[in-house]
């Protein structure tokens, strides 16, 4: 069966833990949906990982339409949430538009945005229209223009504010909100005083869920290499190593075989 907003929402109250991943692409999430991940988000976290840009401002909408609409046709159960990237969603009325296209056209079954009370008109839009949104706070990659990521919610002010962003997310009714960078006791503590469910990204083990990009899960490097990254392999060696061995049998003429020739 095909989760919904609904069933993401539902597995906070049940103590169901809520496993994610930042995918680009049909083949990943077709494994992805098939390994049991509850939630795939076509990140627009692509901009670096599959572009090689500084950060995640440079990615357009068209980009983001297309990936989406490649991981939603390789998924059968698990929820697909497409990033809107900077830029569309300034107004409500642009937030709107953009988000129907990822519905309707790329076959997303809902939208994040980044941001707390700066969004709170394009936020009440949208689930007014009965598009599911997804918040996003804490550290936001859309607002860091210059790329220096940090922890977001170390003093009391910024404490404050990160608080106070989920918890009018909640209330608008989000299905789930993400907490990005922000240090264990503040996100255990949103996590407590939100009906929605959290979803954790280098936030401890005190949210409801956890997301990990898969290129940095699957030990594929990039320019970065994140405190809250868990490697579960080591592709970039494994692919690395076989590309050596097909170059080596390329150049001896041991790569096609006969049996891999047509008479």
């Amino acid at each position: 069966m095909k989760l919904t907003p609904k069933d993401i929402y539902a597995k906070k109250a049940k103590g169901e833990r809520i496993a994610s991943l930042s995918l680009y692409d049909h083949p990943t999430a077709r494994i992805a949906d098939a390994a049991g991940a509850d939630l795939l988000m076509t990140g627009d976290s692509l901009a670096m990982v599959l572009f090689g840009h500084p950060n995640t401002l440079s990615i357009d909408l068209e980009t983001m339409l297309r990936h989406t609409s490649a991981v939603s046709k390789a998924v059968t159960r698990a929820l697909v949430v497409a990033d809107m990237p900077f830029g569309s969603y300034d107004d409500p009325d642009a937030a709107l538009r953009n988000a129907l296209r990822f519905i309707k056209e790329a076959g997303a079954d809902a939208v994040k945005l980044e941001g707390g009370e700066n969004i709170q008109p394009q936020v009440q839009k949208l689930i007014a229209a009965g598009i599911p949104v997804m918040g996003h706070v804490g550290m936001l990659p859309q607002g860091v223009g210059d790329g220096h990521y940090r922890v977001f919610g170390r003093t009391p002010e910024e404490a404050a504010a990160v608080m106070r962003d989920a918890k009018m997310l909640d209330r608008l009714g989000v299905f789930a909100i993400v907490l990005e960078c922000v240090p264990v006791k503040l996100a255990t503590e949103i996590t407590e005083a939100v009906k929605c469910p959290t979803i954790g990204i280098g936030a401890g083990a005190g949210t409801d869920g956890q997301v990990l990009v898969l290129h940095d899960m699957l030990g594929i490097q990039s320019g970065v290499s994140p405190r809250f990254v868990r490697r579960y392999a080591k592709l970039e060696e494994t692919i690395g190593k076989a590309v050596r061995h097909y170059c080596r049998d390329v150049v001896k003429k041991k790569f096609p075989s006969s049996k891999e020739s047509f008479s």
